[in-house]
Parts: structure tokens; C-alpha cells; sequence
């Protein structure tokens, strides 16, 4: 504004300067000058009032501005009191339910002690599990506090991780049950451990607590279950799937995508928050995943059900390791694979089940990507993961099939998906893909096919 009326005033001047000069030279007379200098006159006073008007204006915004700073900063200030409160409530509340709960846990564990029918020794154990379920929605809410506010860091030990899992899980097996569902929990390989980790066993408790009660809370009928699959080792990293399946209410693919969003987005997390209650607990997972160097993905049918699976590498302990037993590899001949998965540690997992059947792996982090690597290397079978960013396995399916090499080669694609459900097995045929493969990846199967698909590429 300022600049702006120092040029008018420039003008201005410039203007009667001409008009005088005009007038020595002869070229106006004193009449005809006088009236452009009346009409300069009333320009300048016009111009002036519009400008004094707008600073005057623009004081007023300054001066509301500065009062609606000094309100935020005050509203700002509460809210961090309110937030002091509510950690202080929260600390104060989890203390208080923890004390009681600790009595009745070590009274009910004083019980089993003595001599107990069949049936009391069952009624015991039920109380017990009834109670450390109620001992971990504790835990949850005070733990999804800390990583809400930011207050969270990861806290490496060595942990055997089955031993904490089966705990977990036979405390959400009664829950299950008590609803009507089955609830079923299995590890992968089934032998047990011979050797343990180094990771964040607390942490990922939370993370499967808010997934499992989740898919609880949102099956009316069916089943629960939940798959840990430790099948694959790469040197001294061992790389560990976690699977929550269930057959509830599920959810659109629109909705997936906007779940699914970058959890630090605004849009997205109300879009957490509002979806059907399941909120603060997805954007609590969503986040501890990412900070344990995984990512959390999540495929879903509507009235079918869905399946949250993420993936982290954690380190073997040293002193415990062995040797691993390698199958023998079923090719006889180097196959050379294209492998479309947006995920980094899902590739190690495909890439270490493929390389130790003697077949030689390409990645694509998207369908866009497999389509054009399509077009300039040659592949003797594609695994398409269904779901991915940018373009999904159907389109890359459908645009590689357009290709002339695919006219040529008929290369055998196999759909790679978590979400197994029976729609996505008749889209997978109906694309035009050749065999399915669920994740978590069988080795059985995964031989089977690429014995299978081999032949038809010799």
C-alpha cells in the first residue's frame, strides 16, 4: 500500500510539472491549465482518501489480528494444560486399576496353587485371562497416549517372541470366544524357535492389541485368526510377518485408500477417527509400525472381512544362532522372475523364497513399473501383487497381456495377495492371471506353482 501511494504521489507531481512546462512553452493557455490542475486536484484528493481508507482499514485488521494471536496463544495454553491433566488423569487412572488388578491376579495365581476340581481350575483360569485382558485395555490406553503425544521411542532387548505372543493371544482367544467366534492363532514354521530377537516386544503387543480388538469388536459372526510367519531368515536378520484376519463388516476400497493415507495428514487422520470407531488405535499402529521400520497394510472386502499384515526385520541373537536348513531347490534350470511388490521387506521375504528355489528375481515397486520392465526384459513368470500404489496388479495385468511380447511369450502371472478372500481369486481369473498365491507365502505352494509354470516357459 505504501509503495503503491508513493507512485500516486509521483504521478501526481510528474502530472503538474507537465502541465506547467506546457504552459511556458505555449503550448496550453492559463485556462485550459487550471483545469488540469483543478482536475489533478480532485484526483489527488480522491486517491488519498482511498489510500488513508485502506491503511486505516488494514490497522484495523492488524489490531483484530494481533488480539485473535493473543486468543490462540491463550486457547493454546489451556490446551496444554488440559493435556498435562489428561496424562496426569491417565497415569492416575492406570495406577489405580493396576493396583487391584495386581491383587486379584496374584490371589487367582495363589488359588491354582491349592487342590482344585477340573471345573475350578477351568473357572480360575478363565478369571485370569478375564483379568490381564483388562490389564492390557489398560495398558493400551495409557501406551496410545504416550505414542499420541509423540512420547514414544523403541526399547531393543532380547525377547522370545512366541513365548510373549501365546500369552497374548490366549487372553484374546476368551474374548473371542465369550462373542460367539472362533478364534485361531498359528506360528510359522510350527517347530519352535531356535534362537531369539532383539526388538521391541512391548510394542508390538500394542500394535497387534489395537489390530485384534478391532477385528473383535468389528465380527459379529465367523472367525478371528491370526498368523506369525517366522519362515524366513536372511543371514543374521530374521524377517517376521504379522497377519489379522477376519470375516467382519469389512470396508470399500475408497474407504481402504483413505485409511490407509500418510497417518501425519490431517485429512486422513480424521478419516481414522471418524471410520466406524475403529480411530485412535489405526493411527497408534500405523505409527509404531513405521517406527519399527515396517509398514502397515491393510486389504479389505465390504461384508467380507478384512486382513492388517505388516512386516519387520529384527535382529537374531548371536550366542543362539544355528544354522538354517535349506530346501533343496526345486528349478532345474535359472528362472529368471519379475516381481511387482511396493512393499521393501515383503521383496526380501519373495526374494529369499525364490532365490532358494533357484529362480533369479526382478522387483517393480508398482504395476506402472512391471509393465514397463515387462517391455524390456524378458521374464519367464511374473508374481503380481494385487495391491499397490499408482497402478494395481489387475491394471498391470491387463496392459501387459495388451503387450506383443505377451502375444508371443503367454508369460505365466501369478496374483501374490494377502487378502485371499473368493472375489479376489474370481477377479485374479477374470484379469486374465493364471494361479493365485496367498500370503502368507506356503513354500509348498510356492513350489508347486513354479514347478507348475516352469514347464509351460521351457
Amino acid at each position: 500500500m505504501k509503495r503503491k501511494l508513493s507512485f500516486f504521489i509521483f504521478i501526481s507531481i510528474a502530472a503538474i510539472l507537465i502541465v506547467g512546462f506546457f504552459v511556458i512553452e505555449g503550448k496550453i493557455n492559463i485556462e485550459s491549465a487550471a483545469v488540469l490542475l483543478f482536475i489533478i486536484a480532485i484526483l489527488q484528493v480522491l486517491g488519498l482518501q482511498y489510500f488513508l481508507k485502506n491503511i486505516l482499514k488494514n490497522e484495523v485488521i492488524n489490531t483484530n489480528l494481533r488480539l485473535r494471536i493473543d486468543e490462540l496463544k491463550a486457547e493454546l495454553d489451556a490446551a496444554d494444560d488440559l493435556a498435562n491433566e489428561k496424562s496426569v488423569y491417565l497415569a492416575n487412572m492406570s495406577y489405580e486399576v493396576r493396583t487391584p488388578l495386581s491383587t486379584v491376579l496374584g490371589m487367582l495365581n495363589m488359588l491354582k496353587q491349592t487342590d482344585l476340581t477340573t471345573d475350578q481350575r477351568a473357572q480360575v483360569e478363565i478369571a485370569e485371562y478375564s483379568s490381564k485382558h483388562l490389564l492390557q485395555l489398560v495398558n493400551m490406553v495409557t501406551d496410545n497416549s504416550e505414542v499420541e503425544t509423540g512420547e514414544v521411542s523403541l526399547n531393543l532387548k532380547t525377547i522370545d517372541l512366541r513365548s510373549d505372543l501365546m500369552k497374548l493371544f490366549k487372553v484374546f482367544e476368551y474374548q473371542a470366544w465369550e462373542k460367539g467366534l472362533d478364534f485361531e492363532f498359528k506360528f510359522l514354521p510350527q517347530e519352535k524357535d531356535k534362537f531369539l530377537l532383539m526388538g521391541d516386544s512391548p510394542r508390538i503387543q500394542q500394535v497387534l492389541i489395537n489390530l485384534i480388538n478391532n477385528a473383535i469388536k468389528f465380527t459379529h459372526s465367523g472367525k478371528v485368526s491370526i498368523i506369525v510367519d517366522q519362515s524366513v531368515g536372511i543371514k543374521d536378520d530374521q524377517i517376521i510377518t504379522f497377519y489379522v484376519k477376519d470375516t467382519g463388516i469389512g470396508m470399500r476400497p475408497h474407504e481402504v485408500k483413505q485409511i490407509m493415507g500418510n497417518p501425519d495428514d490431517a485429512e486422513s487422520q480424521l478419516t481414522f477417527k471418524d471410520y466406524r470407531g475403529r480411530g485412535i488405535g489405526l493411527i497408534i499402529s500405523n505409527k509404531l509400525v513405521k517406527l519399527m521400520g515396517g509398514q502397515l497394510k491393510l486389504e479389505s472386502k465390504e461384508n467380507e472381512g478384512s486382513t492388517f499384515h505388516f512386516s519387520l526385520q529384527l535382529k537374531k541373537t548371536l550366542n543362539l544362532k544355528v544354522e538354517e536348513e535349506f530346501l533343496k531347490p526345486v528349478l532345474m534350470d535359472k528362472l529368471s522372475v519379475l516381481v511387482a511388490e511396493d512393499n521393501r521387506t515383503n521383496q526380501k521375504v519373495i526374494k529369499f523364497l525364490l532365490e532358494r528355489q533357484g529362480a533369479d528375481c526382478t522387483f517393480a515397486k508398482n504395476g506402472l513399473e512391471a509393465v514397463e520392465l515387462y517391455k524390456i526384459l524378458d521374464f519367464d513368470i511374473i508374481f503380481m501383487d494385487i495391491y499397490m500404489p499408482d497402478m494395481d496388479g489387475y491394471q498391470a495385468t491387463k496392459f501387459i497381456k495388451e503387450t506383443a511380447k505377451y502375444a508371443i511369450n503367454k508369460t505365466p502371472i501369478i496374483a501374490v495377495s494377502a487378502s485371499a478372500f473368493e472375489e479376489d481369486i474370481n477377479n485374479a481369473k477374470l484379469a486374465g492371471i493364471d494361479d493365485f498365491l496367498a500370503k502368507p507365502i506356503e513354500v509348498v505352494k510356492l513350489r508347486e506353482l513354479l514347478t507348475k509354470h516352469a514347464k509351460k516357459s521351457a
